[in-house]
């Protein structure tokens, strides 16, 4: 078995470009479990780059700090189109903390335990706590404020103000490890985390991290959650074949999405909320409709396309992690074959691959232009996405796609190609 098709030849793939890698210092007892990076992310703002290095430790790295040590851009010069827009000159008590001409600071946490997950957020003034009865909280965030959330071997989450490094909130109430960590992209800072005691606990940072609700349906272990970009539905996988959609204006399930043969590991929504991509340990990622619960394109990572029952057991395939890129017409993908793969929502073959030993994780940089991968070893490596000029039909599609549901688009008096163009029917 192979892991492209017959009409693909791996030689003729392009190659991702390296552009450097953050190492853990190596000692003996380095070893053993607890030094995995299973979780990077950057700032959405693009100030931060976030590691959870193994052993207890995150370190929080300015963006632009590293792409000048990677030399990224053309001719050796930083592009505008990599630095960062800073948000953030305030902590929680208001204070200033970073000159307006000054860089963001390197920090590094120990967290006390084994970090799974890792999330940032960001607060925007106008969105107000959902719990109305109560006017005093401890925290009073600003409009710039960038937050971590840190999710815990020992179930505890830990919230950090980015530019200072100081601890906010510890958050308890899962029974076993927090896997994963998402933040609404609304500025509301509510924040969900996912765990392995078959729940996802909803929390509201603006009411000093209380507790707003538990969300049940797993029946086994919550790998991985994501909001949609509008903030009103939320993804969830794990342990069990199903994909969960929630909706979190009533905090209901809506529906499962059925279709992977082997637990589902991540997911992610395009940039206009669109598309779903899952990944799974049977060898595929599928992007979904979820509009409609329909599957528009599967990405195979093992040929001939294995059988429902040999994908659903070890078949040496497994796809760790997916991410979607910014542009809104790549996925990436990182798999047991050591490889890292660009898909082109357009082809059902890799656009560019990359070799990553151990690979467990992958996200892209808040403008795209980045895909760092996180590795068993604490590594991290970072990848020059492929580049291309998005049609002026595709930016349209986005736009449309963002404020309106595949329901919405059926219903408009347009021509059939176009309508079947919009709710990418026809990618």
């Amino acid at each position: 078995m192979a892991s492209f098709p017959e009409s693909v030849n791996e030689n003729d793939l392009g190659k991702a470009k390296f552009i450097g890698e953050l190492l853990v210092p190596v000692a003996p007892f380095d070893q053993k479990s607890g030094r995995e990076t299973w979780t990077v992310a950057f700032a959405p703002n693009g100030s931060y780059f976030a590691w959870s290095q193994g052993h207890r430790i995150v370190r929080l790295i300015p963006w632009t700090k590293c792409l000048k040590n990677f030399s990224v851009g053309h001719d050796g010069e930083e592009t505008n189109a990599l630095s960062p827009r800073r948000l953030s000159r305030q902590n929680s008590d208001g204070k200033q903390v970073i000159p307006v001409s000054g860089e963001p600071r390197e920090h590094t946490i120990d967290c006390g335990d084994i970090i799974w997950g890792l999330a940032f957020g960001s607060s925007v003034p106008e969105k107000q706590s959902r719990c109305v009865n109560i006017g005093w909280h401890r925290f009073k965030f600003g409009e710039d404020q960038l937050l971590l959330a840190t999710g815990l071997n020992n179930g505890r989450i830990k919230i950090w103000d980015v530019y200072t490094g100081k601890l906010l909130l510890n958050l308890m109430d899962h029974t076993d490890l927090v896997r994963d960590l998402t933040f609404a992209p609304d500025g509301s800072l509510m924040l969900v985390s996912a765990s392995r005691d078959k729940t996802l606990r909803v929390w509201d940072l603006k009411d000093d991290g209380n507790m707003v609700k538990v969300l049940r349906g797993h029946q086994n272990w919550v790998y991985c959650s994501a909001f949609s970009p509008d903030s009103t539905i939320l993804c969830s996988v794990g342990a069990g074949k199903a994909v969960f959609l929630w909706n979190m204006d009533k905090y209901t399930l809506i529906r499962k999405l059925e279709g992977h043969h082997n637990d589902v590991v991540s997911c992610e929504f395009s940039p206009d909320g669109a598309l779903l991509a899952t990944a799974s340990y049977d060898t595929r990622v599928i992007v979904w409709d979820h509009h409609k619960a329909t599957i528009l394109l599967e990405l195979g990572h093992l040929f001939p396309s294995p059988s429902p029952i040999f994908a659903g057991g070890a078949n040496d395939r497994w796809v760790r992690s997916v991410s979607f890129c910014p542009d809104g017409r790549h996925i990436a993908s990182i798999t047991d074959d050591k490889l890292l793969r660009f898909w082109s929502i357009e082809d059902r073959a890799p656009q560019a691959i990359a070799s990553v030993s151990n690979g467990l994780c992958c996200a892209f940089s808040a403008e795209g232009s980045v895909l760092a991968a996180g590795t068993r070893d604490g590594s991290v490596h970072f990848y020059e996405c492929p580049r291309s000029i998005a049609s002026l039909q595709h930016m349209c599609r986005m736009a449309l796609r963002r404020v309106m549901t595949t329901q919405q688009v059926e219903t408009l008096p347009i021509p059939t190609p176009l309508c079947d163009y919009l709710t990418y029917k026809v990618i």
